[in-house]
């Protein structure tokens, strides 16, 4: 199963296309989340924040200015308040005396593009309140710095550390899970589907990443995990149609383990309603596809008997190798991240990427760009065609409960906030 890179992502930053504000209640019945509210006038920056905030487990309130912050505090409080410091300071101080008066025991962060003495008058109004208040921010910061904030005061999920353990012992002590990551519709912005993700959650270590436990993996263990792929996403996918979201499941394994795979038995013992199914798809690197092509395509045609389809993963490199084929049997090609990256400003990745993604569709399958993590990216692929998206700016992956609250909180759907438009001349 393959890693998911944590990419850094400087501020100023775009409007992200997932995770918008989230209703402070939880469903009934669950413990809520942690909750934090962003106060800044630029909604690019406050979905930034929000953004990582969800990432790491936190829900978020966004407002513009403190006076709506201020009115939603008498009945939520919330455990950090981001708060952005503009040339109207006069409305940072009464919202900083407004938390005084209300006995505000959580943390608070001030945050401005302005000089650090402004910053530190504005923190030594918050300690004479008596304001827990955190070490100023100045802007423009990293990814990085909203997650030590997080990690820092204790909320939220856990950072994984370094540590190493054996696919075998996560799997006979059940710590495996996955971890989902949307699929973004570029162009309707909307939720289109997911992507599982393994994790260890160690008792000591929390969660972990592959990296952590599979170097060095027998080939028993990584087909059960494989198996326990598939078994998870038809158990997900029926737990997202509760909530009235039927999403397409992807995930990951080699070759070697989908025809090791007993698919049939898998999909009759547990057998999706076809009314929540929409399907699965299984990823395949593109180096596998082309070592043993015509039998990978005999494959993919078993596989679209049981509802299941292929996907080449990091598309594109060997693309000539394809050329022969009119059409191939899979029903999306995931471009390379190579190409992706910069894809927007770089002159000559840009050219390459339009021409993988056009590859994609001559072969009458769905473009897909992994590892988007600027707008600007966002906005050239859309330009280019490419049909579907995923990364760090479109949303992160997240565990299981995490993914069905913010379904929840959204009566059922997650629809995309807005991806920039290109600007015309």
């Amino acid at each position: 199963m393959k890693a998911q890179p944590r990419p850094k992502c400087p501020v100023p930053m775009t409007k992200a296309a997932l995770v918008q504000t989230a209703d402070a209640a939880a469903p009934k019945g669950e413990a809520r989340a942690p909750l934090c509210f962003i106060v800044d006038e630029e909604s690019t920056i406050r979905r930034f924040v929000s953004l990582i905030m969800q990432g790491t487990g936190v829900d978020t309130e966004e407002f513009a200015d403190g006076r709506a912050m201020r009115a939603a505090i008498v009945d939520r409080t919330p455990d950090l308040v981001i708060c952005n410091i503009s040339l109207e300071a006069g409305d940072v101080i009464e919202t900083i005396n407004a938390l005084g008066r209300k006995g505000y025991t959580g943390a608070v962060q001030l945050m401005s593009s302005r000089g650090a003495a402004v910053l530190e008058n504005m923190k030594s109004i918050g300690e004479q309140n008596k304001l827990t208040m955190l070490p100023v921010l100045k802007k423009p910061f990293e990814t990085s710095a909203i997650q030590k904030i997080v990690y820092d005061i204790k909320i939220g999920t856990p950072p994984s550390v370094a540590a190493r353990i054996t696919l075998e012992e996560a799997l006979g002590n059940n710590w495996i899970e996955f971890w989902y990551q949307p699929k973004i519709d570029l162009r309707q912005k909307k939720l289109a589907g997911v992507e599982a993700f393994a994790r260890a959650r160690h008792p000591e270590f929390g969660p972990l990443t592959p990296q952590a436990f599979m170097p060095g993996a027998s080939d028993a263990s990584i087909l059960k995990l494989a198996e326990q792929s598939v078994v998870s996403a038809i158990r997900a996918a029926r737990n997202f149609s509760k909530l009235g979201v039927k999403l397409r499941m992807s995930v990951n394994m080699s070759i070697e383990s989908l025809r090791a795979l007993p698919i049939a038995e898998l999909m009759s013992t547990h057998k999706p309603d076809p009314a929540d199914w929409a399907g699965l798809v299984i990823d395949v690197t593109e180096e596998q596809v082309l070592a043993d092509i015509d039998r990978v395509i005999d494959t993919a045609v078993t596989l679209d008997k049981h509802g299941i389809k292929l996907a080449i993963d990091d598309f594109g490199r060997g693309h000539s190798a394809l050329a022969r084929y009119k059409t191939l049997p899979f029903v999306e090609m995931k471009l390379d991240r190579g190409f992706v990256t910069d894809c927007g400003t770089d002159k000559v990745n840009a050219p390459i990427c339009k021409t993988v993604i056009d590859l994609a569709h001559g072969f009458g399958s769905a473009a897909v760009a992994v590892g988007i993590e600027k707008a600007s990216d966002a906005i050239a692929l859309v330009t280019m065609g490419c049909d579907f998206g995923q990364g760090f700016l479109l949303g992160q992956p997240m565990p299981e409960e995490r993914f069905v609250s913010l379904l929840k909180q959204r009566g059922g759907a997650m629809p995309a906030a807005d991806i920039p438009q290109k600007k015309s001349a």
